[in-house]
């Protein structure tokens, strides 16, 4: 963060809890998606007007990302060598 700048929020929106969050909620929303889009289809109902899977594998994407960030957060880093 810039020090000139300061956080004028007063909430530092790349600390351990909103990224914890952000994760579980991705996770929670991937697994979602996933169970509806895994459902056979009804013709009675229609179509699907919600693409599920796309839904599933961009929060899933998003929720990896997170855990890398929270990973990064904890001090944990990859072995080199």
């Amino acid at each position: 963060m810039n020090p000139q700048l300061g956080n004028r929020v007063g909430l530092d929106l790349m600390s351990f809890g909103p990224v914890l969050m952000a994760f579980v909620l991705l996770a929670a929303f991937s697994a979602f998606c996933g169970w509806r889009g895994a459902r056979p289809p009804d013709f009675v109902r229609g179509p699907r007007l919600i693409p599920w899977r796309p839904l599933m594998v961009a929060s899933a994407v998003g929720a990896i990302l997170a855990l890398a960030l929270l990973a990064q957060q904890t001090g944990l880093t990859a072995r080199q060598g």
